[in-house]
């Protein structure tokens, strides 16, 4: 299979499609989307594109894709919107997508850019009555041990801070669980959301003044007449004209 990559560069001669051939291990991880390294030119460090196509042949001898970025940023819809927007605003398709990727991902150094973020969770690995007779047994005596366990009981996973919090343990007695095969310790990637404590208050209609009404009234009855005209807002900086805007649509 071939992949029609962009490579990530604002170069303008280097804003068309180049094939590369897809190797049989990447042939599942590779998609149209996929943020792919391949080799270009004499360069000894590879460039960084994107895969805007896949096809069976390519007319070419071409190089094969050395490595891909697992972590799925764009799909194919955004891969279509991105060679439309090029094609509308004569710009590099690579300017486009890299429009679609979250901050802190675009830049070239892998090093610097922001990592998806990975919390430690646990979760039981046992059976409830098989839990339940090793407590009468005597075979899990530390009360700490005990509370971990039917906090997890009822939760099913937890958040390792919170089994802490909650709990009232150490992560000593965790991890002294997960060596006696009752809890598992394991990585799982969660959502950033930089919004998630941020209060926002619903805001009140807006008035405008005598010369805002004078000028939306004007383009108003343009557009009741289907003239569809042009219109040119004059006004100090902070008289407010997006605000005769903003009522507009």
């Amino acid at each position: 299979m071939i992949a029609e990559v962009i490579l990530n560069s604002n170069a303008k001669q280097l804003n068309r499609i180049f094939d590369y051939k897809i190797p049989e291990n990447l042939a599942t991880k590779v998609k149209i989307g996929s943020r792919v390294f391949v080799p270009f030119g004499n360069r000894k460090i590879l460039d960084e594109g994107f895969v805007v196509n896949i096809k069976e042949i390519s007319a070419y001898e071409v190089k094969e894709i050395q490595s891909v970025d697992e972590t799925e940023y764009i799909c194919e819809s955004n891969i279509k919107l991105a060679k439309w927007m090029a094609k509308r605003y004569f710009c590099n398709i690579a300017d486009c997508i890299k429009l679609m990727l979250p901050p802190g991902t675009t830049t070239k150094v892998i090093e610097n850019r922001v990592k998806e973020k990975q919390v430690s969770f646990v979760k039981i690995r046992k059976e409830l009555e098989e839990i339940q007779e090793a407590i009468q047994n005597k075979k899990i005596k530390s009360e700490k041990q005990i509370r971990a366990l039917k906090f997890l009981l009822e939760k099913q996973e937890a958040l390792f801070s919170d089994l802490e919090i909650f709990a009232d343990v150490s992560r000593a007695v965790i991890n002294t669980l997960e060596k006696n095969g009752y809890v598992e310790i394991y990585e799982k990637q969660v959502e950033r959301n930089p919004f998630v404590h941020k209060q926002v208050e619903k805001s009140e209609d807006l008035q405008l003044t005598k010369e805002q009404q004078k000028a939306y009234q004007t383009v108003v009855e343009s557009l009741d007449d289907h003239l569809y005209s042009e219109f040119l807002l004059f006004g100090v900086t902070g008289s407010r004209k997006n605000r005769s805007i903003f009522a507009i649509d």
